[in-house]
């Protein structure tokens, strides 16, 4: 039985999924890299390390898997998004990838919205300054000399294909992700290229997920002890590749992702409308099919900084039990996870958190419970933009933190007032890479056909409580207005 491997290359570490064609679990290993931070804001990492990784994920599962060798037969990719690679004409990187997390570019997104204004008509999200385009920017402006030598430009995973392959190319769920692409038409826009002096043959060439971009060459054959006939399929981007990981593969489904930031996630069959929603809206990993989505910038780490400052001694299922007996609501205490700022709906960096209601009844559970409260409907504004847009979900697959804790998934369940489901075995960006390769090889018909044996999702399903999810909406309500309340404080305090 041949085996599918999927690479997942994230911020910090590169995880390999290796699977059989029929969705069994074979083994597993992952490689750290570090940062690099030479200045407030920003956030860079050398390409050399993603491949160094590389080697160390294969040497891990040559000690794992005794005939790794002889049955790798595809190999795919699950990417960070929007990190920019840059190359010479030699197709060496002439400095470090600068990564979805750096906030440098803030100059040269108020830029490009200045030279055109309607760029979200083409590229379907608004101009942030995590996305590529504004890195970019930020390069001819600012390194002079590194835009002279720059002849070619990737996205992370992009280049780990073209060390494997010798061949430079894109899929379009992260190609979306640079602004770079007319999302719709699924081409790159000239528009916008010609607008910020983007020459068109320094992109990637621009292929469907399930692509095979060509075979393992024979060096890198030899130097990751595989044979030659090792195929590679082009991939996608993380959050794409994730959902297709987690069985999103089919309208009716949604994504709840609870990681450090949150992430809301909905399979799309068709173009949603142009407008000025606050959603983004990407190229799925299927060709036909799209994806639209919100963020909230501060999920897990609202969770993990209410730890580390008020309960470092605790442990999270301490502090879970303790809030499991605090009843909906929190006695009237509501928490707003901005404490970094806020993505999905408001777009707003200079916004905070805040804790509102609070009276001498509350105890340390209480806040607790009201901050599990507060990230869950921070996610349930993407969902309600959803259902203004006229799209919905009928079932929910929480994944990351928020899928640990049983208290946190009934939760969701009554906050959405909708059917929550977790995954038996979670690793949803390696294992939707590894699908893409067994899809690309033929072994199904379609990714929907191939979730049906590589994704499995735990027995039980969490359905919502009448009468909490009652209570949940007239509290929902509620939050809803901290926002607009808390605004005009947070900028005077930001003033001082």
């Amino acid at each position: 039985m041949a085996y599918v491997l999927g690479l997942d290359l994230g911020t910090s570490a590169l995880k390999a999924v290796l699977m059989t064609e029929k969705g069994e679990w074979v083994a597993e290993a992952s490689s750290d890299y570090p940062f690099i931070s030479e200045k407030k804001g920003y956030s860079e990492q050398n390409p050399a390390e993603w491949v160094g990784a590389l080697h160390a994920v294969f040497e891990v599962l040559h000690q794992k898997v005794s005939n790794l060798k002889e049955k790798l037969a595809g190999i795919s990719f699950s990417g960070q998004m929007h990190s920019l690679v840059v190359m010479d004409s030699e197709m060496k990187v002439v400095r470090p990838a600068i990564l979805w997390n750096d906030v440098r570019t803030t100059e040269a997104c108020q830029f490009i919205y200045r030279t055109m204004p309607d760029i979200r008509e083409i590229t379907r999200n608004p101009v942030l300054e995590g996305f590529t385009l504004p890195k970019l920017v930020w390069l001819t402006q600012n390194e002079p000399e590194t835009w002279r030598q720059a002849a070619h430009f990737c996205l992370p995973k992009d280049y780990l294909a073209y060390i494997l392959t010798g061949e430079l190319c894109t899929d379009y769920s992260d190609a979306a992700g640079t602004l770079l692409l007319d999302v719709t038409k699924k081409v790159y826009s000239d528009e916008i290229l010609n607008a910020f002096q983007i020459p068109k043959q320094a992109l990637p060439k621009l292929v469907s997920s399930t692509t095979c971009i060509g075979a393992v060459t024979v060096t890198m054959a030899q130097k990751l002890g595989i044979k030659t006939d090792v195929k590679v399929f082009m991939g996608g981007a993380d959050n794409a590749v994730a959902a297709i990981g987690s069985g999103i593969t089919r309208p009716g489904l949604a994504l709840s992702s609870i990681g450090t930031s949150g992430v809301f996630l909905n399979f799309e069959s068709n173009v949603l409308e142009a407008g000025r929603t606050p959603l983004h809206f990407f190229n799925h990993i299927e060709d036909t099919a799209f994806y639209s989505m919100g963020v909230t910038l501060s999920a897990g780490n609202s969770l993990n900084w209410f730890k580390r400052e008020f309960a470092p001694e605790e442990s999270f299922d301490e502090l879970f039990s303790s809030a499991s007996r605090i009843p909906v609501g929190a006695l009237g205490l509501l928490f707003t996870p901005y404490i970094s700022g806020e993505r999905t709906p408001y777009t707003d960096s200079e916004i905070r958190g805040a804790f509102i209601g609070i009276d001498g009844r509350h105890t340390r559970s209480h806040f607790m419970r009201a901050v599990l409260e507060g990230i869950t409907f921070s996610l349930r504004d993407t969902f309600e933009l959803l259902k203004l847009a006229g799209r919905d979900a009928a079932e929910i697959i929480a994944v990351g933190g928020g899928a640990k804790n049983p208290l946190w998934l009934q939760m969701q369940a009554d906050i959405y007032n909708r059917n929550v489901r977790t995954l038996a075995n979670e690793q949803g960006p390696g294992v939707g890479a590894a699908m893409i390769a067994a899809t690309g090889l033929n072994y199904f018909s379609s990714l929907n056909e191939c979730a049906k044996l590589f994704v499995t999702y735990s027995d039980k399903i969490y359905t919502p409580n009448e009468e909490n999810a009652l209570a949940y909406e007239k509290i929902y309500a509620i939050y809803r207005e901290i926002y607009k309340a808390t605004k005009p404080l947070s900028m005077s305090l930001a003033k001082l």
